[in-house]
């Protein structure tokens, strides 16, 4: 039986995740042909049986689980934001966790990190991969193919004693005591007292800690996604906010977001006072919040274009990624 959670040598975790555990899923809402199969894979935790009201799926070897399902499991409370589509778990352990459909970034105690899996909805159930979302549960994971069996264990934090300390519950679990503190929100400073719970779950995530923003430019990808955009549904506002994301990744442009905004001629609002005065609602805050978290419905797409107005020969030179709204995106 292979162990897919702590403690277990990096090499091993790499090579079954790479045969298991490898997908990604563009879109937050996917056909249940896109979203993979129903599995038959059997579902344990602490050595009992699961029985799920919606099937667990594989997508490219990955294996998804309904998000409420996993949630009760723990007995966790979760919590949905339909306008931003996004879920907050609260654990048992007093750990929050908010996951976005078709979002890469995950927020675990408002730290943002880059999980390899999306989260998606499907057949009227937000499904999540299971490996990276338990771990965040504190739970271990186990995987045995040959039986079709995934055992789920959820792991109670370690209570500290006199003649056990950070020392000892490192070399237990075998983790580092930097993540030991870290996991727990502490700093080698800090004095642990006899009768401390330290969760020992090291999430897998915690080797992905998503690019960091600051919030002048969340705000700025913001306003200039309203005021070029503010009348489109999401998706459009979605697409002219990666626009520029894909822009700053894009040597042929400039490196930063501000930059891409106020040089050349694609954002005349930087430059003739209508990017100042934007007032970004809620659906162009939610879309440059995502796009910065990695969503992106118009990969490697550098240009944006009203093909009613945009005529000439360089606009038809371009490859169309996506057609939304009012805007053809193209690279």
């Amino acid at each position: 039986m292979i162990r897919l959670g702590k403690p277990v040598s990096r090499l091993t975790l790499v090579i079954v995740m790479a045969m298991l555990l490898l997908c990604t899923v563009p879109m937050s809402i996917v056909s249940a042909a896109e979203a993979g199969a129903a599995t038959g894979m059997k579902i344990k935790l602490d050595g009992d049986n699961v029985k799920m009201t919606d099937s667990a799926r594989t997508l490219d070897g990955r294996l998804y689980v309904p998000l409420a399902s996993l949630t009760k499991m723990f007995g966790a409370d979760v919590s949905w934001d339909q306008d931003n589509e996004e879920a907050t778990i609260h654990t048992n352990l007093n750990d929050t966790i908010v996951i976005g459909m078709g979002v890469p970034v995950v927020y675990f105690n408002e730290v943002r990190y880059k999980m390899d899996a999306v989260p998606f909805f499907t057949d009227g159930r937000i499904y999540v991969p299971l490996r990276q979302i338990a771990e965040l549960l504190h739970a271990t994971v186990y995987l045995d193919p040959e039986a079709e069996v995934v055992e789920l264990e959820t792991v109670k934090p370690a209570v500290t004693a006199e003649q056990y300390g950070l020392d000892e519950i490192s070399k237990e679990y075998g983790v580092s005591k930097s993540e030991l503190l870290k996991r727990n929100g502490l700093t080698g400073k800090d004095t642990i007292k006899a009768g401390t719970k330290l969760k020992v779950v090291i999430p897998s995530v915690y080797d992905s800690p998503a690019k960091p923003y600051t919030q002048a430019e969340f705000m700025l990808l913001a306003k200039i996604t309203m005021v070029e955009a503010g009348y489109e549904p999401y998706e459009g506002q979605l697409a002219i906010a990666n626009v520029i994301l894909n822009r700053v990744k894009d040597e042929r442009f400039p490196d930063t977001i501000r930059d891409v905004i106020y040089s050349g001629k694609q954002f005349p609002p930087a430059h003739n006072g209508l990017l100042d005065k934007s007032k970004p609602n809620a659906s162009s805050l939610r879309a440059a919040k995502d796009a910065l978290n990695g969503k992106n419905n118009v990969e490697g797409a550098v240009y944006f274009f009203n093909p009613d107005v945009s005529k000439g020969a360089f606009w038809s030179s371009l490859d169309v990624v996506a057609t939304i709204g009012h805007h053809s995106f193209a690279k």
